[in-house]
């Protein structure tokens, strides 16, 4: 049977084992964040005082964390962990697979801004501004962006990303500076193709019908 962490009826423990019995005197296992503190200050075995002199801050601020009336930044809880030789880790409650940070290197805008963490990012090709087609520096600007290597990224808004993922699958990450650049230069590789097979379909001076002969003889 499963023993809950909450009080049961007497009448139920006559049927429990000895193994189950002994469990539920022992009390939850489940401390949080109190019982991780108390956990860390054995492997170290130090008192609160101790851990608050490793840490740098006061035996009070040790013990309102330990009684749950406050709880330990997560930069200090990384701290605690690192000097008890622990690591922390993340897992998926359903599949148990680990789950590690988003990336630090991970692609930013011109302005040296993260991009929203939960959009999908997608590389058109060589940055821009909006206007530059209707003043005619588009290729202008296009050209300077590729020697610079600032590629065009945007990302799609809630419905049109769920479609996406549903047919190519959630990204783990936003890609690095350089796998953004590295995408728009394949894309000029791709644009380059398809004009030299346009190229070779359709000659200079030729209309596509007469391409293919179809046009007088």
């Amino acid at each position: 049977m499963t023993i809950s962490l909450t009080r049961v009826d007497p009448a139920e423990m006559a049927d429990w084992t000895e193994a189950e019995v002994d469990h539920y005197l022992m009390g939850p296992f489940d401390g949080e964040i109190p019982g991780l503190v108390r956990r860390i200050r054995r492997i170290l075995d130090v008192s609160q005082r101790g851990l608050a002199k490793m840490l740098g801050i006061s035996q009070s601020q040790v013990a309102r964390w330990e009684t749950r009336r406050t709880s330990p930044r997560a930069t200090v809880l990384l701290e605690m962990l690192r000097l008890a030789g622990l690591r922390l880790s993340l897992h998926d409650q359903e599949t148990g697979k680990e789950v590690e940070p988003m990336r630090d290197d991970g692609g930013r805008d011109r302005a040296r801004r993260r991009y929203p963490a939960h959009v999908d990012l997608e590389v058109t090709g060589w940055w821009a501004p909006r206007d530059a087609m209707m003043t005619g520096q588009g290729p202008w600007w296009r050209g300077r962006s590729r020697k610079w290597e600032v590629p065009s990224v945007r990302y799609h808004h809630r419905r049109w990303k769920r479609i996406l993922r549903d047919v190519y699958g959630t990204p783990v990450d936003h890609p690095a500076r350089h796998q953004l650049v590295a995408e728009a230069f394949h894309l000029d590789e791709l644009r380059e193709e398809r004009r030299l097979r346009a190229h070779a379909i359709h000659p200079p001076g030729t209309t596509p019908i007469a391409a293919h002969g179809r046009l007088g003889a």
